[in-house]
């Protein structure tokens, strides 16, 4: 049985309120995780194992298995475990892009193990999520898992053009959130159930889903968000509280973010903060969550479903509140 005390907030309270067939799927998805990631080469494995015992959200496989439903078999458990295993190995690239020093408060993968090691282990993951698909010959959730990863790429590619250029449009700004976040989620859900309605709620899940991070990067603390206060701003990376801001307070359409150091970062960080952005996009983003919710009365669910699924949206824009 997966460990509370191993599962955070939003999953929690999703387990807390399922009959028991929810937390015993979650389980078996976290022991194939570990399968997938040993036996592949000491090095490559320690670091696989390492990003794995990181832990996560693990909102993606949840939601498969929750769309599934009760009956979804071993089809929806490879299927949640892959598209974490692709969440994960995107997490590992990102960092580093980023030279990011820590994920989820540990060390990331390029930091403790250097760039070569990092480029491997993200590559394995990623092919591992794949592999475990193809052996059972499951040529749907193999095609919409790659037009998802294909998505990943385009948004990080536009994100990286972006870098530093405060002058990125609100709508530019939806558009990478949609490819780097949203399609992974709506991805999620199609692997789990093949339903229209339910594919525009993972989109819209996963966009509040991003908001609310965006304004945690803002907001922090460190030892809630396990990243340092104003990380993306310290990449170049310009989100919505900052686009939100320099429409209230033009001034900071200025700001060179290429000359930020880390106290820098916090400066502007409460400078943003003083705007009343977080706030606004705060509202967006439970605005985003109810409409999700809303539109799950299309989807042919089950109750306890429905229920949980409006618990996954509560959950995404209520972390840390």
């Amino acid at each position: 049985m997966t460990r509370r005390s191993a599962v955070p907030p939003p999953v929690t309270a999703v387990l807390d309120a399922s009959s028991a067939w929810l937390p015993a799927r979650l389980s078996a998805v976290e022991e194939l995780l570990r399968e997938q990631v040993s036996g592949h080469g000491e090095l490559l494995a320690a670091d696989a194992g390492s990003t794995l015992a990181a832990g996560g959200k693990r909102l993606r496989p949840l939601l498969v298995l929750l769309c599934a439903g009760p009956e979804g078999g071993p089809d929806a458990l490879r299927a949640a475990a892959a598209i974490e295993l692709v969440h994960m190995a995107t997490l590992v690239h990102d960092d580093i892009l980023d030279a990011a020093p820590l994920r989820r408060g540990s060390p990331t993968v390029v930091a403790a193990s250097g760039r070569e090691r990092a480029i491997g282990t993200g590559d394995l993951l990623f092919s591992r999520a794949f592999a475990i698909l193809a052996a059972a010959g499951d040529a749907r959730s193999i095609e919409l898992l790659a037009e998802a990863s294909v998505a990943l790429a385009r948004g990080e590619l536009a994100q990286r053009q972006d870098a530093f250029d405060t002058g990125v449009s609100e709508q530019r700004y939806l558009d990478r959130c949609r490819l780097k976040t949203a399609t992974l989620f709506r991805c999620a859900v199609l692997l789990g159930h093949d339903d229209g309605a339910l594919a525009e709620f993972g989109d819209a899940i996963g966009l509040a889903f991003q908001l609310l991070d965006d304004v945690l990067d803002v907001a922090g603390p460190a030892e809630r968000t396990g990243k340092a206060r104003g990380t993306d701003l310290l990449d170049g990376t310009v989100t919505l509280p900052l686009i939100v801001a320099i429409e209230r307070e033009p001034a900071l359409a200025s700001t060179d973010l290429r000359r930020l150091d880390p106290g820098a970062a916090e400066v502007l960080c409460d400078r943003i903060a003083g705007t009343g952005a977080l706030d606004d996009v705060r509202a967006r983003a439970l605005e985003i969550a109810a409409a999700a919710k809303a539109g799950l009365a299309g989807a042919a669910l089950e109750p306890e479903q429905r229920r949980l699924l409006d618990l996954v949206a509560d959950g995404v824009v209520q972390r840390y509140s």
